[in-house]
């Protein structure tokens, strides 16, 4: 059978949410945390499509909602993730989930 190529070990820059929890909230004291190829002085945070420069590091805690991405070089720009500044917000676990998981949802305000 036919198979893409990829290659071995292969990484992509991904932001870990802490607590782990969709969406995010900034009322929560959310911390972002970049992780991919390269030091943590190699990390470029951006919001809201627009870049913050190096001087974060690979991780700092959220004080304004908005929509944060990270970029490693070598691994590249992360998916995005929404920090939202909501008064009433239903919450899931950020792990994967597959159809016929148990799952813990959470209403909060």
């Amino acid at each position: 059978g036919w198979c893409p190529l990829s290659p071995a070990g292969a990484q992509s820059t991904q932001i870990f949410v802490e607590p782990p929890w969709t969406p995010a909230v900034q009322w929560d004291w959310v911390t972002l945390t970049c992780q991919g190829l390269g030091t943590s002085g190699d990390t470029t945070w951006y919001k809201d499509g627009r870049s913050w420069g190096l001087e974060r590091g690979d991780h700092f805690t959220v004080t304004r909602s908005g929509t944060y991405m990270c970029d490693r070089p070598g691994t590249g720009r992360s998916p995005a993730v929404k920090v939202l500044n909501e008064r009433l917000v239903l919450q899931v676990p950020t792990q994967a989930l597959l159809e016929g998981d148990t799952v813990t949802l959470r209403c909060r305000s």
